[in-house]
């Protein structure tokens, strides 16, 4: 008899996961990091190790503290620690070991910090140009001891800078095709590669001739370098297609490709992105950040690679080093999600703290929120002999649930609406997905009876959102459903791809904490989109109709070719100044149009956008009138159609992009969820634990579309929502209860601090200050706003039994 233990609380940092024990993610994967652990930063990104091996050194790049760490990777104990208020992914130690280079950020320089005494102490910076918002943005170093050279590649300006050491003068500034990730020397010092992270290729610099003599095709989103010790192989961690391009730096090309994914043609979803060898260099370790494990091969004989195994680590490593038999894993995100026990608290003023080092400052939120709550690890393995290595790999297959299987062949029933293979045919025809901002579960749908809420963090409950409340009540309540993206900027990517590739996982922090950036997502720049596209894309390849009103098509104009003469030219996409109601209406007009002709798409993608609210600022809809707004649109959108023609053969696909602007207490990703149709149930509720991906996936076996990445192809479809036999009474709609007129007035200190905020674009405010305002703009001025609660949401498996048939057993005990 399995046994399970399943409880909510905050792991500790030392803590030692066992071969018999894993954690489950609110994604639905799972994690069992092999060997000892050290606490590291936010978003740890990169690891430099010293020329002696006797120092290692971290950069942590994530939204809330920066700071770079100094380790004895004998001791394994950190030596030193310092806030950096502006960094990202450069370091590298002088061979003298007297001097650590980080790279500075968006301030657009290059920090030099002097160790003494197992220190780190500020001595100078070299300047790149101006600070933020003077687009440069170093990312990785190199440097040229005997030459006093330095190299430095940018990822905002994409270029390649040659930098004099000696009076730190700029000897070159050198444009690339696209965003650099990180440079290596040659081992003759002739020559530098460089990754250039979205074009697909490594380029090959002349240092005397101080141009690029060649270019070397590899694969999507080329990251990490690595070179052998005799100079002779080049390897390129390629994130985007699960890969490692194995170059011959004599020939000039690649001799083989590395799949460092679980299974052989898995879609993009393995993220690898980090390189290590061993130091008998017969061994290559692979960093996976979306498997959350190490690929290892056995490169002895360059081009005749094989694959040996992996090892499982923790969540989103993006680094890897190996000295002596020591494997030194960074792990971006740690270990698990964590509660928010210190969540915003407006009776403390306190909620900032100005750290100091030099002559920087840099202000930080003492509160917790998502996109700074998951704290780095560093993983400490010893190198494992076959047997053990064999034991390793076998929990990554049991971590993993994605499987060429269920890529395939989907879970699901005999004679269900939805599909279980693909190209399957669906008795629905038309799918309508709707995406909203930002709300958690708890926020709005706490009250309704027979769900997991707590009522002491409702803001919009019923009266606010009464057709939300309305569609859960005669279809299905879903409480148990988590966002896979974590704010807009990936939240968008992975509502419409499965996925946030790794340009975009890496760089929304800097701008999310007040670092300068752009936001890229949504389209807004090539290198954040996935190589083989979105939805959309796949649809059109698939020859399916599509269209879009508002999502990906801002200001009135297709953001990527996929959607040219695919969009409204006429729906509002981001503007609080214009209702969704009117949105609706906007809709409407060109549904009509369409139904008449019967040319109705069979995807359509929308976005709702006003339960984002503007707080309080003063002249402007209350948070109730804009959540109210977003309420009807959403009820009059689902009578409409449920009053069509084509209702029997409409599924409709409700969903935040992202949970990040409230508190939830059972998960910092849970949020609403909504489906409605002719074939979707009346009256239930579904406690299946579902995602992003998991509706994604829905949509796509609906269509005959195949998954598009390793996440939408392991989630479990949202079968259970839908009956083999239609229902096809009509949703009735209810009018707002709120005044959608009621305007804020009041010239509170919340209203004035909403004065400040840029509503121009989604998430251009900070968030935890934002939430407050709402809350208080709902419960009142004075009123205190309980500090969200956020669980671990960490599933312990004690044996290995299927995990399935349990919850086969707990949903029918649910249902009873």
């Amino acid at each position: 008899m399995k046994r399970w233990l399943l409880f909510f609380c905050l792991l500790t940092l030392s803590f030692s996961i066992t071969a018999q024990q894993k954690v489950q993610l609110p994604n639905g994967w799972y994690l069992s990091p092999a060997g000892r652990h050290l606490p590291l930063g936010d978003l740890p990104l990169n690891i430099a190790v010293s020329k002696s091996k006797k120092l290692m050194a971290v950069t942590n790049n994530g939204q809330s503290v920066q700071s770079l760490q100094l380790i004895n990777p004998v001791t394994e104990k950190e030596l030193d620690r310092v806030i950096v208020p502006k960094s990202w992914y450069g370091l590298k130690f002088s061979a003298d070991e007297k001097m650590l280079y980080a790279s500075g950020g968006n301030d657009n320089w290059i920090l030099q910090y002097a160790i003494s005494n197992n220190k780190l102490q500020l001595k100078d910076s070299i300047k790149l140009g101006n600070k933020w918002p003077e687009k440069i943005s170093p990312a990785g170093i190199e440097i040229n001891d005997a030459a006093k050279r330095m190299y430095v590649v940018t990822k905002e300006n994409n270029s390649l800078y040659v930098i004099n050491l000696a009076d730190k003068t700029i000897l070159q500034q050198l444009k690339l095709d696209d965003a650099a990730y990180t440079c290596l020397l040659s081992a003759n010092k002739k020559e530098l590669y460089i990754s250039v992270w979205g074009a697909k290729k490594v380029v090959l610099y002349d240092i005397a001739l101080m141009k690029i003599t060649a270019e070397i095709p590899v694969g999507e989103n080329p990251n990490e370098l690595l070179l052998s010790k005799n100079g002779k192989q080049l390897y390129v961690a390629n994130a985007g297609d699960n890969s490692v391009s194995v170059i011959d730096v004599v020939k000039r090309k690649e001799i083989e490709v590395l799949n460092a994914a679980l299974y052989p043609n898995a879609p993009t979803g393995s993220a690898s992105n980090g390189l290590a060898l061993s130091e008998d260099e017969q061994t290559l370790y692979v960093a996976n950040a979306d498997n959350n494990c190490l690929a290892v091969f056995d490169v002895t004989k360059p081009g005749f690679s094989k694959s040996k195994g992996f090892i499982p680590v923790g969540w989103y490593p993006t680094n890897v080093k190996v000295i002596g038999k020591k494997i030194f894993v960074s792990n971006g995100k740690g270990f698990t999600s964590k509660p928010n026990a210190k969540g915003p608290d407006p009776t403390k003023k306190d909620q900032e703290v100005t750290y100091q080092q030099g002559d920087y400052k840099n202000k930080q939120s003492r509160v917790e929120y998502i996109a700074g709550l998951f704290k780095g690890e560093m993983s400490i393995i010893d190198l494992p002999n076959d047997a053990k290595l064999a034991a390793y790999s076998k929990m990554v297959y049991d971590n993993t649930p994605y499987t060429k299987e269920k890529e395939l062949h989907a879970k699901g029933e005999a004679g269900n609406p939805i599909p279980m293979k693909v190209g399957d045919p669906s008795p629905i025809k038309y799918v309508f997905y709707i995406i909203k901002e930002n709300r958690t579960y708890d926020q709005v749908l706490a009250d309704v009876p027979g769900g997991n809420g707590d009522t002491s963090l409702l803001l919009f409950g019923e009266r606010v959102t009464p057709n939300q409340h309305k569609l859960v009540k005669e279809f299905v309540l879903l409480d148990n459903f988590y966002v896979d993206g974590e704010v807009s900027a990936d939240g968008h990517n992975w509502s419409l791809a499965a996925n946030a590739n790794d340009y975009l996982e890496k760089t929304w922090p800097t701008s999310y904490g007040g670092r300068g950036g752009s936001y890229d997502a949504e389209g807004n720049r090539g290198i954040s989109n996935p190589d083989r596209g979105f939805i959309w894309d796949y649809c059109k390849r698939a020859g399916i109709s599509y269209r879009t009103y508002g999502e990906f098509a801002d200001d009135y104009k297709a953001n990527i070719p996929v959607l040219e003469n695919h969009f409204c030219p006429y729906f509002t996409s981001w503007d609080e100044a214009v209702r969704d109601t009117t949105r609706f209406y906007q809709w409407k007009r060109e549904f009509d149009s369409l139904l008449a002709a019967n040319t109705v798409p069979r995807f359509n993608s929308l976005r709702f956008i006003n339960d984002h609210t503007e707080g309080q600022h003063i002249g402007r809809p209350t948070p109730f009138a804009h959540v109210a707004d977003n309420d009807w649109a959403v009820g009059l959108f689902v009578e409409y159609l449920s009053k069509s023609t084509i209702w029997k053969e409409t599924a409709i696909f409700i969903v935040e992009d992202d949970a990040q602007n409230g508190p939830d207490h059972v998960d910092a990703h849970r949020t609403t969820a909504y489906v409605a149709g002719g074939f979707v149930k009346r009256k239930f509720i579904d406690h299946t634990m579902y995602s992003t991906s998991s509706m994604l996936r829905t949509i796509e076996l609906i269509l005959g579309l195949p998954p598009m990445s390793q996440y939408d192809a392991a989630a479990e479809p949202m079968w259970r929502c839908f009956s083999a036999t239609p229902d096809l009474t009509p949703f009735q709609s209810v009018p707002a209860l709120v005044d959608l007129n009621e305007k804020n007035t009041k010239n509170t200190a919340s209203a004035r601090l909403s004065a400040s905020f840029d509503f121009s674009k989604e998430d251009r405010i900070p968030d935890l200050v934002f939430s407050e305002v709402i809350w208080k703009a709902v419960k009142g001025e004075e009123s205190v706003m309980p500090a969200p609660r956020r669980s671990a949401f960490v599933k312990m498996v004690e044996n290995e039994e299927d995990e399935e048939e349990e919850e086969e057993r707990k949903t029918k005990r649910k249902k009873k």
